[in-house]
């Protein structure tokens, strides 16, 4: 590649990151606003963007590391999600979450990332609450679901990895609901406070002479001599080394066109509980449960610490090429998430959430990632498949470890996957992948 990249679009996100809503203390955005130099440059500040500027400042101290967001920090994908840092298979194509390929490899990859996570919280001073090692649980509705619990824990069991069955009373002391009637817990997943982690990263990056610009959309990359020229919007930065960390933008800079799946979940956020609501709904005051189907609904409780008394809930998925959603895919989404919450809250039957916002997530067909040069001098840490929060990271420092010439697990691990596939061509694209996506839906609409 020498020709250079042009980016067609910038990422528009529908509805405000939850996440980042419930929190105080952001400081203005310091977009780039002049022509500078720098050793490498970081597109994006993700979890994947986050972790390679990380890793950058160990493997390479004295480089100028310079961070390019197109809009606000934790304000992207990295703060719409629900916070699950998992380091046990979760194969959404699956019907159990039970991978394909070498489990026991993904776990190691999984934990060191919570590793390298866990480490940035306690050197950057991030506080514990936003990186909560709780464990979740698989929620269970049917007998079905119920069956790929037991499924899951029978494959968890054969890897040697602890899991505890949850009755139905286990279930209701745990999330003040009655309507899971049985559980799978598994003790590794951190809870995150996504956007509250994301934010601690960039205000730890910076303290250690990471330059991060914000409101600084990359509009092409271009060479320029034995380096290449980044073009924002009022600056430009020109540097040997650049690291993509767009997840799904990456096929808005023409790479891996025709190959990537950009897709949409949706979530929901109550208000702020109130003394009297958080009695009537008893429980713990932390939890997460994830779907028994990797199609249902995730719900999660949070408190306080991580921002204030809230319930998040999130299902709803869409494929939209364009990677943009629809408004009418939000408006349809929040009407199926209102009955969700309600379905396990009977008593806050009618609350209004007050935030609801869409989620931008990216699928290879053969769920790979794209973790590898593209160019001299050009590297990728992209495609999360829908785990970005620890995929996310370890792409991250995977592509830092490349720019630096460096050869770990990370690196020989995504070194060996294929290409993603190429998908239908459009509109059987779009038309057949949302056709499966509601049926699927429509299957897993009690979990």
């Amino acid at each position: 590649m020498t020709r250079g990249l042009t980016a067609r679009h910038v990422p528009l996100h529908r509805g405000p990151a939850g996440w980042c809503a419930i929190l105080t203390g952001q400081t203005p955005p310091q977009p780039l606003e002049a022509d500078i130099t720098a050793d490498v440059v970081v597109v994006g500040a993700g979890f994947a963007g986050m972790a390679a500027a990380r890793r950058l400042t160990q493997l390479d101290p004295e480089a100028k590391t310079v961070v390019l967001e197109a809009g606000r920090v934790a304000e992207g994908a990295a703060g719409r999600n629900t916070g699950f840092m998992i380091d046990l298979p979760h194969e959404l194509t699956s019907e159990d979450y039970a991978g394909a390929g070498d489990d026991r490899a993904i776990i190691g990859l999984n934990r060191q990332a919570q590793g390298f996570a866990r480490a940035a919280v306690e050197d950057y001073g991030i506080s514990p609450d936003f990186f909560d090692q709780a464990g979740k649980v698989n929620g269970a509705v049917s007998d079905a679901a119920q069956a790929h619990n037991q499924s899951y824990a029978k494959h968890l069991t054969e890897l040697g990895e602890q899991s505890e069955a949850l009755d139905a009373k286990a279930m209701r002391e745990l999330t003040g609901s009655s309507y899971y009637h049985s559980g799978l817990y598994t003790p590794g997943t951190v809870m995150l406070q996504p956007a509250g982690f994301i934010r601690g990263m960039a205000s730890g990056l910076r303290r250690d002479g990471v330059d991060l610009f914000e409101q600084s959309p990359v509009q092409a990359i271009t060479p320029k001599g034995n380096d290449w020229q980044l073009v924002t919007p009022k600056g430009k930065v020109t540097a040997h080394r650049v690291i993509l960390t767009v997840n799904g933008h990456l096929e808005s800079f023409g790479v891996e066109r025709g190959r990537l799946m950009q897709l949409f979940l949706f979530a929901t956020m109550t208000p702020e509980l109130s003394p009297d609501e958080v009695k009537a709904l008893g429980g713990a005051s932390r939890w997460g449960i994830t779907p028994s189907d990797p199609m249902g609904t995730t719900m999660r409780r949070i408190d306080t610490g991580q921002g204030s008394n809230r319930i998040v809930t999130r299902t709803c998925a869409v494929l939209r090429p364009g990677m943009v959603a629809h408004k009418a895919d939000v408006t349809r989404a929040a009407r199926v998430m209102q009955g969700k919450f309600e379905a396990r809250f009977p008593q806050f039957k009618g609350m209004r959430m007050e935030h609801t916002w869409a989620g931008h997530l990216c699928l290879s067909l053969n769920g790979v990632s794209v973790m590898r040069q593209i160019a001299e001098g050009v590297f990728s840490g992209c495609v999360q498949n829908g785990l970005g929060t620890a995929r996310g990271t370890l792409t991250g420092m995977g592509a830092a470890e490349l720019a630096c010439g460096q050869a770990s697990d990370i690196t020989r691990y995504f070194g060996r996957e294929t290409r993603p596939k190429r998908l239908p061509p459009q509109p059987f694209r779009e038309w057949g992948a949302n056709t499966v996506l509601r049926w699927k839906e429509w299957k897993a609409r009690r979990e």
